[in-house]
């Protein structure tokens, strides 16, 4: 196929020549396969007549073309108009209409908009709206606030109502409660008469080692506290105590080791009565106070119960009292506290703390609606090596049962399994009862709100809305530290950019980058991975690791932190930071799968922190470290001739330990140093010695012989060596 112009060819026959006087201007043809032919016109002697139908052309190749049929008749030439013509009033331009503002022929339509709003946006009575959406398919709900997810149908029920749309966005003056409608809240509260009696939530707390554990093993029959590493609790324990009375009551068990201040104030915040335990021999103590200051804040009820009072040194007046200093209001002063002496350990005074606590839940009249939608409090969440990820929690309203779909913060759950604190499984869990979860797909936060909702499908829009919710929280959280680096590179762009310009020609092209260097580079450094059995265990031990402060001297990072057993990924990522990895009472990889990675396991929160550090310490560069022998008196300075020349002799007695020449001096007048070196010469009487003991007089010569020692200075001898150091980081236990 040949191009020529606009025209084509596309057979061939026999050659022909173009009239010059016909066929000006045509100067290039192009073939459809894949290379161009170049070509000007030959002009040949045949002509063309005006009114022929076909013209053949001759390029410089032989091959004859034929081209498409070109019409030269004058009546389908088209005349170019002439500028009186263009100029002609009877010429008539349209120009487009503006658009007027506020006014549109569309209507602005958006995804999950509710019937109320299609109605407003379409000018339209909400009647009007709910009568055409009869006749639309799928359009099933016609409450106003109803939510219509398919454009589709909001299109259709548009047409309906014969008014265009236009799809927008959603925008962004969006009301509060349609924003709140994409997020689950608690429900109001119940009308009083759904409400039933429900079991009181009692947490035990104090100081560590009153006998928390020790109270509640003897309440419930069970020996807890034997199965306690270092005798320590270190995890918040939740399950249910029936009295002798026949009244139950769930019981939270809370470490008490510093350690664990976040357990304590979730402990405070998911009860209703806190039981503190003092130990009568010790009185108020550190934990104590907080647990005080803890339930003044979630305004929670405290019953006292003084334990070890058995023991020979315990004194009940005096715990009595410190608990007054602390702003309790004892019922003995006509306070409302109650103070019960107890002995956990054999057992007395036990039923009067039950009656107790009996008596502050029926006056308190707790109750809940134990129907609808679930709400609770996580206690606790760990993952457990055969079923997976659990966590403890707390209804406070709703009955739980199997199947039920969960949301927590950020993870959620499709209920498999129930259990209750002894491990059997439960068919249902009513407002009030502690109870073991199973089927969390990510592992909740300890202390996170419960919230059920109807669908699975509901809980992943909800989930949606607060990762996004949470990611704009963090864009604008870390802003201003954008912001900060931004400007500390356009400042350094500048001044580059001002030496280049001051350079001028004979700035330097090209050459080596500059490796630049990290400010930390070269400091000792050590890595670690934090791996727990439950979430609140690996939550104090990064606690505490917050507190380290000595990062100038040698860093501490963080590479990982997780609940559950070491796994092959972090064998992987201890290698690739050659990092520790401190498993806290979970199962650790058998050496052979560890190969040169560093795994050490421990139960006991402060042991770990011992053995951190230690590592730190090894970490940290030795330093010199200057160690003090003996001591002299300068009682005269003497001149004597070595050769021909006359050098001072300091006449000294020793005062304080052993002076010996092979170490090092330091001369010192008026508590500034003169001199500090070594010795030419020590010498007694007139022998040469190498040391000189405590109240023996001796003569010695310093190997600088311009420094004059004189009567009332101080020589000190001394020795400098090597000694490893200790990180000054202190935890706070």
């Amino acid at each position: 196929m040949l191009k020529i112009g606009k025209f084509v060819a596309r057979n061939a026959t026999a050659a022909n020549l173009v009239d010059r006087q016909r066929l000006p201007a045509v100067s290039r043809f192009y073939v459809t396969n894949s290379f161009e032919i170049n070509s000007e016109i030959i002009y040949g002697k045949h002509k063309i007549t005006q009114n022929s139908r076909t013209m053949v052309l001759a390029p410089r190749f032989p091959s004859p073309l034929l081209v498409r049929e070109i019409h030269f008749s004058a009546s389908r030439l088209k005349r170019r108009k002439t500028a009186e013509e263009k100029k002609s009033p009877r010429i008539i331009e349209y120009s487009p209409k503006k658009a007027q503002p506020g006014k549109s022929d569309s209507a602005d339509v958006w995804r999950h908009m509710s019937v109320a709003q299609l109605a407003k946006e379409l000018d339209r009575s909400l009647d009007n709206v709910q009568e055409a959406m009869l006749y639309v398919k799928g359009a099933d709900n016609i409450e106003p606030d109803a939510k219509i997810a398919d454009l589709q149908i909001i299109q259709e029920i548009a047409k309906k109502l014969a008014v265009k749309t236009r799809v927008v966005a959603t925008p962004d003056n969006a009301t509060e409660d349609d924003q709140k409608e994409r997020d689950v809240t608690p429900r109001p509260p119940a009308s009083p008469e759904m409400l039933k009696p429900r079991p009181p939530v009692v947490t035990v707390m104090g100081h560590v080692d009153h006998g928390k554990t020790t109270l509640l093993d003897s309440l419930r029959g069970a020996d807890v506290a034997a199965g306690e590493a270092g005798g320590i609790t270190q995890h918040i324990g939740a399950f249910t105590v029936t009295l002798e009375n026949g009244e139950r009551v769930t019981f939270l068990d809370t470490p008490g080791h510093a350690a664990f201040s976040a357990m304590r104030a979730r402990g405070a915040v998911a009860t209703d009565i806190i039981v503190l335990v003092v130990a009568a021999e010790d009185g108020v103590m550190a934990q104590t106070r907080e647990v005080i200051q803890l339930a003044k804040e979630a305004q929670v009820p405290i019953i006292v119960a003084l334990n070890k009072i058995d023991k020979p040194e315990a004194n009940i007046e005096k715990s009595k009292q410190e608990l007054t200093q602390m702003g309790l209001a004892l019922e003995e002063h006509g306070g409302d506290v109650q103070v019960i002496p107890i002995s956990a350990l054999k057992g007395t005074n036990l039923q009067l703390l039950a009656e107790a606590v009996s008596t502050q839940a029926t006056l308190m009249g707790l109750r809940a609606d134990p129907t609808g939608l679930v709400e609770g409090i996580v206690v606790e969440s760990k993952t457990d090596p055969r079923r997976g990820k659990l966590s403890t929690a707390i209804v406070s309203r709703g009955t739980l049962r199997k199947g039920s779909v969960l949301l927590s913060g950020l993870a959620h759950a499709k209920v498999r399994e129930l259990f209750d604190h002894n491990g059997q499984p439960l068919t249902e869990a009513p407002p009030g009862t502690p109870v073991e979860i199973l089927g969390w797909r990510e592992l909740p936060l300890a202390g996170e709100l419960i919230l059920e909702v109807e669908t699975e499908k509901k809980a992943h829009a909800v989930l949606k809305y607060r990762e996004h919710e949470a990611q704009r929280e963090k864009i604008e959280s870390s802003s201003d530290e954008i912001r900060k680096k931004e400007e500390e590179h356009q400042a350094k762009y500048r001044a580059e950019r001002e030496a280049r310009r001051l350079a001028g020609r004979f700035r330097v092209r090209g050459g080596q980058r500059v490796k630049q260097l990290d400010d930390n580079e070269g400091k000792p450094r050590v890595s670690v991975i934090i791996k727990g059995d439950v979430h609140g265990s690996v939550e104090a031990i990064l606690d505490v690791l917050e507190t380290y402060n000595s990062n100038e001297n040698c860093r501490l990072d963080i590479v990982h932190y997780g609940v559950g057993n070491v796994t092959e990924g972090d064998l992987e990522l201890a290698k690739a930071f050659d990092a520790i990895i401190y498993a806290f009472a979970v199962e650790a990889p058998q050496p052979k799968f560890a190969k040169d990675v560093n795994i050490r396991s421990y139960n006991i929160i402060y042991r770990l922190i011992d053995d951190l550090k230690e590592q730190l310490s090894n970490k940290l560069p030795p330093v010199e470290v200057e160690e003090v022998l003996g001591e002299a008196n300068v009682l005269q300075n003497f001149l004597i001739n070595e050769g021909r020349k006359e050098v001072p002799v300091a006449g000294c007695r020793c005062t304080k330990g052993v002076l010996k020449k092979a170490q090092k001096f330091r001369l010192l007048r008026d508590g500034e140093t003169v001199y500090d070196g070594s010795l030419e010469s020590m010498r007694h009487l007139k022998n040469e010695v190498d040391t000189i003991k405590k109240d023996v007089e001796c003569g010695l010569r310093l190997k600088d012989t311009k420094v004059l020692p004189e009567a009332g200075d101080i020589l000190q001898c001394y020795t400098t060596r090597m000694e490893s150091q200790k990180t000054d980081w202190d935890p706070g236990f």
